[in-house]
């Protein structure tokens, strides 16, 4: 198998008062498809991953559904989660959420941890990224907990919202 490496940077935002503001960049090593090494040299709360994916303003769960019955109008224009840590190491869901263009340049799913060549990019949030190095991780560890596969769920978990 061909090894290929890239060299990536993303900004670290922080947030300072009510305003993101951008701190230093931190750079990272694409390798053969996963971001193996942590953006911040630490594992992340998979607790605080799990209450960032259903945090509308998010907007996982505009698109995925998964093992949240306690979250209406879950989407189904991308993958489930639920499975998720089963299918993809850390690393590789890291990518994913960095800069999942780097893997499939037409996907629907946000840059979550990239500011450079975006378009479609609102006024105010150019030159900060959706989430922090920290929420990444944190967002990863809660995703690579989720072991199940979807058809393993009980067809009765996400009820009928009307």
């Amino acid at each position: 198998m061909k090894r290929r490496s890239f060299l990536g940077f993303a900004v670290v935002a922080v947030m300072s008062g009510s305003t993101l503001a951008q701190e230093t960049l931190v750079s990272f090593k694409v390798i053969e498809g996963a971001i193996p090494k942590s953006l911040t040299g630490k594992p992340g709360d998979p607790t605080n991953g799990r209450a960032l994916v259903v945090k509308r303003e998010t907007t996982c769960l505009l698109c995925h559904a998964g093992p949240f019955p306690d979250q209406r109008f879950q989407g189904n224009l991308s993958p489930d989660l639920t499975g998720t840590g089963s299918r993809w190491t850390e690393g590789e869901l890291r990518l994913r959420m960095v800069d999942a263009t780097r893997l499939n340049e037409a996907t629907i799913m946000p840059s979550f941890y990239r500011v450079d060549g975006l378009t479609r990019v609102a006024k105010n949030l150019r030159g900060s990224p959706i989430l922090s190095a920290q929420e990444v991780e944190d967002v990863v560890a809660f995703l690579i907990t989720l072991k199940d596969q979807p058809n393993d769920r009980p067809k009765d978990r996400i009820k009928d919202a009307r």
